[in-house]
């Protein structure tokens, strides 16, 4: 098999092509109750099932009355007050009265805007106002159906459900919602050298933290994970547990994919029929990564270095979990920060090095974390997120505009 070693770019492309095609075929549907549906991907969207606001609505404490009557010498008689949940049910608004309103009441009829409290006076039941002050038509109302006419799609269909869309659902009244399946994701781990968390290692072993650190990605992606066995360094071994991992959605290997003498994933996964579309990056960490298709499933083979293995499934696995789970435009997550420090660059790598980032009001602060390479988890522990630096990049100043891949 030849190389197929891709710039970060180009990779990112080849993942984005096939989450592309995978969001042709969604996967089935199923319904759930609406707190259950958080983090889940909506199969069908949320209509609204009448207009937002129902009725024009006060947006502020004051007083409803007719814009044209403001300013007027004579004062305005209070003829009533209006709670949130209340309908007025006296006569509609004449010329030279008001009505004491509460935010979010409807407005009542005959009223065409409502002044605020602070910018009045009022004095046995009538309202005085500084001759100077104006007020338009319409001010600190939302007419009836500004927000959505009823019918209209509230939440996409594709969207992965946050705090705002279950509000906006149960607004609507829905009570359950249809959401898409959970893709499960097969995690083998693979290496002699590696031992459950909950044995004690001897010197030359080290436990499994990637089938973890793998499931908790999963995990948040809105995955299902399955841990299976560790594998051994042995082909025979690890086609076995290929083939254990064939009902699941997608594979992830992690391990076995470097140059060395007994990385064997790549043997065990060519005589199951693998395609293989990369087989590096030009990235660091996780140079070795691979990406390719089974008969019944996508694979990945990520490398075995911690760091390495969390940084790929970012960039390149968690994309292609949000397609299968029906999600559009998955990810990975990136944003601007300001680097806090001078920082040296290496060229001719896409490289993600593990930073902290103080997200501030104003601008963010990143903070390059000192750590010891691809398999420094204490150091990277202590990180929230990870500063890119371009493959063409020269050395950074503090104060420089950087790139972070969120966690």
């Amino acid at each position: 098999m030849s190389d197929l070693v891709l710039t970060y770019a180009e990779a990112a492309n080849v993942i984005r092509q096939h989450a592309k095609a995978l969001l042709g075929h969604m996967p089935t549907a199923e319904q759930v109750p609406l707190l259950a549906s958080l983090n889940r991907v909506l199969a069908q969207p949320v209509l609204a099932d009448r207009d937002q606001p129902p009725f024009p609505r006060s947006t502020r404490d004051g007083f409803a009355c007719r814009a044209k009557d403001i300013g007027a010498t004579t004062p305005l008689k209070v003829i009533g007050q209006l709670r949130a949940g209340e309908t007025w049910k006296g006569s509609p608004l004449e010329a030279g009265q008001a009505i004491e309103i509460m935010t979010g009441a409807p407005v009542p009829s005959g009223a065409d805007c409502v002044v605020m409290v602070e910018h009045v006076k009022l004095h046995e039941n009538f309202l005085h106002f500084d001759p100077a002050y104006t007020i338009k038509a319409g001010e600190n109302i939302v007419p009836a159906g500004a927000e959505a006419k009823s019918g209209a799609a509230i939440v996409s269909a594709g969207t992965r459900i946050a705090a705002s869309h279950v509000a906006a659902a149960a607004a609507c009244g829905y009570s359950t919602v249809s959401v898409y399946a959970r893709p499960r994701v097969a995690i083998l781990a693979t290496g002699d050298e590696l031992v459950p968390v909950d044995q004690t290692p001897l010197t030359h072993q080290i436990r499994n933290s990637n089938s973890y650190s793998l499931a908790a990605q999963i995990t948040l992606a809105g995955a299902l994970p399955v841990i299976l066995p560790v594998a051994p360094d042995d082909p025979a071994e690890i086609e076995s547990s290929i083939r254990r991992a064939a009902d699941c959605d997608l594979l992830l290997l992690s391990g076995g994919v470097s140059m060395g003498k007994y990385d064997f994933v790549e043997q065990a996964l060519l005589a199951l029929g693998a395609e293989f579309f990369f087989t590096g990056a030009k990235i660091q960490p996780g140079r070795p990564v691979v990406f390719g298709r089974l008969p019944q499933q996508f694979f990945f083979g990520l490398p075995g270095n911690p760091v390495s293995t969390m940084v790929t499934f970012l960039l390149f696995t968690q994309p292609l979990i949000a397609a299968l789970s029906g999600e559009e435009n998955g990810g990975p997550r990136f944003a601007l920060a300001q680097l806090a420090h001078d920082l040296p660059v290496k060229p001719g790598l896409t490289r993600f090095l593990p930073g902290r980032i103080d997200f501030n009001i104003h601008t963010p602060q990143a903070t390059i974390i000192p750590w010891q390479g691809s398999g420094d988890l204490a150091s990277t522990a202590s990180a929230n997120g990870f500063v890119v630096t371009p493959a063409d990049a020269g050395d950074l100043s503090a104060g420089d505009s950087v790139s972070v891949l969120l966690v």
